[in-house]
């Protein structure tokens, strides 16, 4: 019995060599199969909308060529996302100046702005106040104001726009509408819906 065993036990010590190398060849052939080619298109990562970074109780400047202020945004928090490039700010200010030096000033509780700041979508309590040009001035423009709770404002091409309803003040006239469209470089107000206008008499 003792001698069928020790014959047996030789077989398999002849034999194992060949079975761990079958192993190994199984396992290399698996590793080879599962594992990516070298040299092949990358997986894109995919973009989520979500923040990646913040800012609190902040104030960012851009300038022109000349080394001029042109915008100016002031935040109690914002928010970056990557996706969009966009940044959502709490308690917005934005404040933009033109070529002339004449400043507009957009606020609202919220606030989605580019990367520039030329363009600022307003949200809740929504203003933009353009303000008088000076007396001396050729022409002078009266101070103009938006009241709505959603405001899109593009600062650098003096352009207003809203889908919801709205209140415009020039000098002393009063307009308000469902929706507005306010091009200032071109000097045309188109407002639809419901529209309500107060006009007061040219002063002689």
């Amino acid at each position: 019995m003792m001698q069928l065993l020790r014959d047996a036990w030789d077989r398999s010590l002849l034999y194992f060599p060949l079975v761990s190398m079958g192993i190994l060849a199984l396992g290399t052939y698996w590793l080879v199969r599962s594992t990516p080619p070298s040299g092949g298109p990358a997986v894109e990562r995919v973009v989520r909308h979500e923040p990646d970074y913040f800012m609190e109780n902040f104030s960012v400047r851009t300038f022109d060529a000349t080394g001029r202020v042109r915008t100016e945004v002031v935040g109690a928090k914002a928010r970056h996302y990557p996706d969009t490039q966009w940044l959502e700010i709490d308690n917005i200010r934005v404040r933009s100046f033109d070529e002339q030096g004449r400043v507009t000033t957009a606020t609202a509780k919220r606030g989605l702005t580019n990367e520039d700041s030329s363009e600022v979508q307003l949200m809740g309590e929504a203003r933009v106040v353009r303000e008088a040009d000076a007396a001396e001035a050729t022409n002078p423009a009266p101070r103009m104001e938006f009241r709505s709770e959603f405001l899109h404002a593009f600062m650098h091409t003096e352009r207003v726009q809203s889908h919801l309803p709205v209140e415009f003040l020039r000098g002393g006239d009063r307009f308000s509408a469902d929706r507005l469209d306010f091009d200032n470089v071109e000097q045309v107000l188109q407002l639809s819906g419901r529209v309500r206008a107060t006009l007061l008499p040219a002063s002689k």
